[in-house]
Protein backbone atom coordinates (compact mmCIF):
# COMPACT_ATOMS: atom_id res chain seq x y z
CA UNK A 1 0.00 0.00 0.00
CA UNK A 2 1.19 3.49 -0.70
CA UNK A 3 0.22 6.91 0.58
CA UNK A 4 0.36 9.30 -2.35
CA UNK A 5 0.12 13.07 -2.47
CA UNK A 6 -2.77 14.51 -4.48
CA UNK A 7 -2.54 18.18 -5.46
CA UNK A 8 -5.47 20.20 -6.86
CA UNK A 9 -5.22 23.26 -9.07
CA UNK A 10 -7.66 25.99 -10.01
CA UNK A 11 -7.71 25.49 -13.78
CA UNK A 12 -3.96 25.47 -14.41
CA UNK A 13 -3.16 21.80 -13.70
CA UNK A 14 -1.92 21.02 -17.23
CA UNK A 15 0.51 23.95 -17.12
CA UNK A 16 1.76 23.12 -13.61
CA UNK A 17 2.27 19.40 -14.23
CA UNK A 18 4.06 20.03 -17.52
CA UNK A 19 6.35 22.39 -15.58
CA UNK A 20 6.97 19.79 -12.84
CA UNK A 21 7.72 17.09 -15.44
CA UNK A 22 10.39 19.40 -16.86
CA UNK A 23 11.78 20.38 -13.45
CA UNK A 24 12.06 16.79 -12.19
CA UNK A 25 13.00 15.34 -15.61
CA UNK A 26 10.19 12.78 -15.60
CA UNK A 27 8.21 11.19 -18.38
CA UNK A 28 5.71 13.44 -20.10
CA UNK A 29 2.38 13.19 -18.26
CA UNK A 30 -0.78 11.70 -19.69
CA UNK A 31 -3.83 13.84 -18.98
CA UNK A 32 -7.46 12.79 -18.58
CA UNK A 33 -9.93 15.66 -18.81
CA UNK A 34 -13.39 15.78 -17.25
CA UNK A 35 -14.72 15.80 -20.83
CA UNK A 36 -13.05 12.45 -21.58
CA UNK A 37 -14.62 10.71 -18.58
CA UNK A 38 -17.87 8.73 -18.92
CA UNK A 39 -20.76 11.17 -18.57
CA UNK A 40 -23.87 10.81 -16.42
CA UNK A 41 -26.89 12.08 -18.38
CA UNK A 42 -28.55 13.13 -15.11
CA UNK A 43 -25.67 15.53 -14.42
CA UNK A 44 -24.60 17.23 -17.65
CA UNK A 45 -20.99 18.38 -17.65
CA UNK A 46 -20.67 22.16 -17.79
CA UNK A 47 -18.83 23.40 -20.89
CA UNK A 48 -16.27 25.13 -18.62
CA UNK A 49 -15.27 21.77 -17.09
CA UNK A 50 -14.65 19.77 -20.27
CA UNK A 51 -11.04 20.88 -20.80
CA UNK A 52 -10.05 20.76 -17.12
CA UNK A 53 -7.78 17.97 -15.91
CA UNK A 54 -9.59 15.23 -13.99
CA UNK A 55 -6.44 13.21 -13.32
CA UNK A 56 -2.75 12.91 -14.10
CA UNK A 57 0.31 11.74 -12.22
CA UNK A 58 4.08 11.89 -12.20
CA UNK A 59 6.69 9.65 -10.64
CA UNK A 60 9.03 12.07 -8.89
CA UNK A 61 12.14 10.45 -7.40
CA UNK A 62 10.22 7.23 -6.75
CA UNK A 63 7.13 8.94 -5.29
CA UNK A 64 3.77 8.89 -7.03
CA UNK A 65 2.33 12.42 -7.13
CA UNK A 66 -1.18 12.88 -8.53
CA UNK A 67 -2.83 16.08 -9.76
CA UNK A 68 -6.17 17.46 -10.94
CA UNK A 69 -8.08 20.68 -11.43
CA UNK A 70 -10.95 21.42 -9.06
CA UNK A 71 -14.37 21.23 -10.68
CA UNK A 72 -15.87 24.64 -11.57
CA UNK A 73 -17.61 26.31 -8.61
CA UNK A 74 -15.91 23.97 -6.12
CA UNK A 75 -14.04 25.67 -3.28
CA UNK A 76 -10.34 26.19 -3.91
CA UNK A 77 -7.98 27.57 -1.27
CA UNK A 78 -4.36 27.89 -2.34
CA UNK A 79 -2.23 26.16 0.28
CA UNK A 80 -5.06 23.79 1.29
CA UNK A 81 -5.17 22.04 -2.05
CA UNK A 82 -3.31 18.86 -1.08
CA UNK A 83 -4.84 15.56 0.03
CA UNK A 84 -3.41 12.14 0.80
CA UNK A 85 -4.42 9.12 -1.25
CA UNK A 86 -4.36 5.58 0.15
CA UNK A 87 -3.87 3.28 -2.84
CA UNK A 88 -4.01 -0.48 -2.43
CA UNK A 89 -5.38 -3.73 -3.80
CA UNK A 90 -6.63 -4.64 -0.28
CA UNK A 91 -10.24 -3.47 -0.31
CA UNK A 92 -11.16 -4.63 3.21
CA UNK A 93 -8.19 -2.83 4.75
CA UNK A 94 -9.07 0.34 2.83
CA UNK A 95 -12.70 0.12 4.02
CA UNK A 96 -11.51 -0.22 7.63
CA UNK A 97 -9.23 2.81 7.28
CA UNK A 98 -12.04 4.84 5.69
CA UNK A 99 -14.49 3.96 8.47
CA UNK A 100 -11.99 4.97 11.15
CA UNK A 101 -11.00 8.20 9.37
CA UNK A 102 -14.64 9.32 9.06
CA UNK A 103 -15.21 9.15 12.85
CA UNK A 104 -15.60 12.79 13.86
CA UNK A 105 -14.88 13.88 10.28
CA UNK A 106 -17.01 14.39 7.19
CA UNK A 107 -17.46 12.18 4.16
CA UNK A 108 -17.06 13.96 0.82
CA UNK A 109 -17.81 10.84 -1.22
CA UNK A 110 -18.99 7.54 0.24
CA UNK A 111 -17.07 4.42 -0.73
CA UNK A 112 -18.36 3.25 -4.08
CA UNK A 113 -17.39 1.75 -7.40
CA UNK A 114 -16.29 4.26 -10.04
CA UNK A 115 -15.10 3.87 -13.59
CA UNK A 116 -11.49 4.02 -12.35
CA UNK A 117 -11.72 2.04 -9.10
CA UNK A 118 -13.69 -0.85 -7.68
CA UNK A 119 -13.84 1.05 -4.37
CA UNK A 120 -13.20 4.80 -4.05
CA UNK A 121 -14.17 7.36 -1.42
CA UNK A 122 -13.07 10.65 0.06
CA UNK A 123 -13.22 11.78 3.67
CA UNK A 124 -11.97 14.77 5.65
CA UNK A 125 -10.81 13.56 9.06
CA UNK A 126 -11.50 15.34 12.34
CA UNK A 127 -8.21 17.22 11.95
CA UNK A 128 -9.15 18.67 8.56
CA UNK A 129 -6.98 16.34 6.44
CA UNK A 130 -8.57 14.99 3.26
CA UNK A 131 -7.97 11.31 2.52
CA UNK A 132 -8.82 9.63 -0.77
CA UNK A 133 -9.21 5.85 -0.55
CA UNK A 134 -8.63 4.06 -3.84
CA UNK A 135 -8.74 0.29 -4.38
CA UNK A 136 -6.92 -0.54 -7.58
CA UNK A 137 -6.25 -3.73 -9.46
CA UNK A 138 -2.73 -5.07 -9.75
CA UNK A 139 -2.47 -3.74 -13.32
CA UNK A 140 -3.49 -0.23 -12.20
CA UNK A 141 -1.07 -0.23 -9.26
CA UNK A 142 1.89 -1.59 -11.20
Amino acid sequence: MSVDVYINFNGNCREAVTFYADVFETEQPQFMTFGEAPQNPEYPLPEAAKHLIMHTRLSISGSNVMFSDVFPDMPFVEGNNISLALVSQEEEKLRAYFNKLKEGGSVRMELQETFWSKCYGSVVDKYGIEWQVNCMSEEDCG
